[in-house]
């Protein structure tokens, strides 16, 4: 992404562009989501994962092939077929983790994936600068093609023997094959609160467009000489505390079995939440080095008792719940990006990011009030939806 929107702008010559190339990929993200759940009931995930792969790959050849009169169409080509498809294809491989790892085992499976993407992503911004200053844009979209491949071929290895097929498994058993769009929606109606919490992680994700977004412009006034060196190392840290957080979530699933659950999601919500407006506070480095350790431990938490939470839904509607969470995902980013963008021309940074994610506090607080009725009255049976996992 850092070589792409250098390479919009160094093409376009117009900082609108790069709006509008976010605004793409962020649509067609948005319709990524709704369609996924209808997908995955057709198709396996192991088939939505390699295909998604294989186009991102192909549309980076088509980038890298464009001539000259052309290559704003292939850039707005990339931010479909990215968007749309890195959507899919994480809808995919969260969906079917159980049935890779076993049920059991999916709390520290979720840990595992999520701390190789923070590290990816480390490596990922820190070397991109390198790589397009040293040999230019053409070599990064081709190490990026390189990244698709070698994940179509990690997939086609994976041990994913279900997963999709959901409708072809109803009309085997004699039962019509129908409720496309609704099923997501009954699935968050099946397990108790979970309405809330998917709404919570729009709202959540509404709060992170506001800090990036600000990042920018909050390094700008420290350094404005250098603004890049206060965003690099908050992401570092942020990265670094991410993975010490899975760290312990691993060994805390080793340890006793269970998964972090509905609870910490909540939980991680406010003290991320939280840490990300102290950012902005204007602390001495070393006590903003330290917030945005914790804002990274306290997002992985998040994202992996997020994640094993709607794991628990049955295969029949989990593809559903998780392409409707990404749609809100999206939706939440993008008017987000949108509102912050304009808000950051009046208000100072401490501000805009103080009401974003305030509100996500808020939603979080009764997401978790919620959830204690939820328990205080299911106490003795377990339901589908907030279970001990």
């Amino acid at each position: 992404m850092v070589a792409l929107n250098l390479y919009v702008y160094e093409t376009t010559g117009r900082a609108i562009a790069l709006g509008l190339f976010m605004a793409v990929r962020l649509g067609s993200g948005f319709v990524a989501g709704l369609a996924a759940g209808t997908l995955l009931a057709r198709f396996t995930a192991k088939a939505v994962m390699l295909w998604t792969n294989a186009a991102q790959a192909a549309v980076m050849v088509l980038l890298i092939l464009a001539p000259d009169g052309l290559r704003k169409a292939a850039l707005m080509a990339v931010s479909l077929v990215v968007g749309g498809c890195g959507t899919l294809f994480m809808v995919a491989l969260r969906s079917s983790i159980p049935e890779m790892v076993g049920e059991e085992r999916r709390g520290w499976a979720n840990s595992l994936s999520i701390t190789g993407r923070s590290l990816a992503m480390v490596a990922g911004f820190a070397s991109a600068g390198v790589v397009v200053s040293l040999v230019g844009y053409t070599a990064a979209f081709g190490v990026d093609m390189a990244t698709f491949v070698l994940c179509a071929v990690t997939v086609a290895l994976l041990p994913i023997t279900g997963g999709g097929g959901a409708d072809r498994g109803a009309a085997a058993e004699g039962r019509p094959a129908r409720r496309r769009t609704p099923v997501a929606f009954a699935a968050l109606a099946a397990a108790p609160g979970l309405g809330l919490m998917v709404a919570l992680r729009g709202v959540d994700a509404f709060g992170s467009s506001s800090h990036n977004a600000a990042l920018p412009v909050y390094s700008a006034g420290l350094d404005a000489s250098r603004p890049a060196v206060f965003v690099s190392a908050f992401w570092c840290l942020w990265a670094l505390g991410n993975v010490a957080a899975q760290q312990v979530i691993q060994r805390y699933a080793k340890r006793t079995g269970r998964s972090v659950g509905a609870l910490g999601f909540g939980v991680g919500t406010i003290v991320m939440s939280g840490a990300f407006i102290l950012a902005f506070a204007g602390f001495p480095l070393v006590a903003t080095r330290a917030v945005a350790l914790v804002a990274g431990a306290a997002d992985g938490l998040t994202e992996v008792s997020y994640t094993s939470h709607l794991q628990t839904l049955s295969a029949g509607v989990r593809g559903h719940a998780f392409g409707l969470s990404a749609t809100f995902e999206n939706l939440g980013f993008g008017v987000g990006m949108v509102l912050v963008a304009a808000a950051l021309d009046r208000y100072s940074p401490l501000t805009v990011v103080g009401w974003s994610h305030g509100a996500a506090i808020l939603v979080a607080l009764a997401f978790l009030l919620r959830l204690a009725v939820l328990r205080k009255g299911t106490r003795p049976r377990r339901g589908p939806g907030f279970s001990q996992s």
